[in-house]
Order: structure tokens, then C-alpha cells, then sequence
């Protein structure tokens, strides 16, 4: 319940100031009545996928990054990692360049494609489960359109 209601006040924090350090975010939850240190903040600002943006009065804010944003970020890293995707049965098989699977298959996970019953990335190859045989050519055209 703390971990949310911190959360909470630091989401209004951040869209009503321009909070540029985690120094000044600690300072303003505790101005606001919550005991914490600075590396609560930090695991704050991770959990929650805060980002640095341009403000206008001082040089770099935290703001919450949108899922636009997100899919952007990860779609780009999707194309720069993939090298092939065949198909069988209700699976599909990502071969990426070494050690790139795990950060390209969050791409996967982010879409929540409700075809997906899950994925398992090792090192490079991404295993996708299909819910059938006929959803593999929709999530296959789908992952095509990212590279």
C-alpha cells in the first residue's frame, strides 16, 4: 500500500514540478510525509519508467514515459536485433544476434497480443507460443511490420 501511494505522489509530484535530481524528488515526498532515502526514490523511478525530458526552466525533468514512447524505444531495439522468424505449428522461432533476445522480446510482451500465450527468450532465439495454429500468421505479420 506505501509502494502505491508513493507512487501515486510522485506521479503528482513530477506533472506539477520540474524535479530534476532524485535529491529533489526525496525532498518533496517528504515534504509531502513520506520517510524515504534516496535509493527507495531510485528503485521508484525504475519501477514506474520514469524518464528525462527537456523542461522548460531547468535543463532535464522526470516525467512518466507513455507506452508510445515505449513501443518506439523497443521496436527500434526489435529491428536492430532480429536477424530471421520462421514458423511451426503454433510457435514461432526469433533468431537474434547474440545476447539481444531478451531486450528484443520485450517488444512482445509490451504488445500484449492476445494470441500470445507467452514467449521465452535465452540468448538469441525467442520462442513465441501461439494460442493455435491459425494466430501464427497474424503474429507473424505483425512482428514482420517491426523489421
Amino acid at each position: 500500500m506505501a509502494r502505491r501511494d508513493r507512487h501515486s505522489a510522485i506521479e503528482r509530484i513530477i506533472s506539477e514540478k520540474e524535479i530534476e535530481t532524485q535529491n529533489e524528488l526525496v525532498d518533496e515526498l517528504i515534504a509531502a510525509g513520506f520517510s524515504v532515502t534516496q535509493a527507495t526514490v531510485s528503485r521508484d523511478i525504475n519501477e514506474m519508467g520514469l524518464v528525462k525530458v527537456a523542461g522548460k526552466r531547468k535543463k532535464y525533468k522526470y516525467a512518466l514515459q507513455n507506452s508510445d514512447q515505449k513501443i518506439n524505444k523497443l521496436s527500434t531495439i526489435f529491428k536492430e536485433s532480429v536477424i530471421s522468424i520462421d514458423t511451426a505449428l503454433n510457435m514461432l522461432v526469433i533468431k537474434t544476434y547474440e545476447g539481444s533476445a531478451n531486450a528484443a522480446c520485450l517488444l512482445l510482451d509490451k504488445l500484449n497480443m492476445p494470441n500470445i500465450l507467452g514467449t521465452i527468450a535465452g540468448e538469441d532465439t525467442i520462442l513465441v507460443i501461439a494460442k493455435s495454429v491459425e494466430a501464427v500468421p497474424t503474429i507473424y505479420n505483425v512482428l514482420k511490420e517491426y523489421i
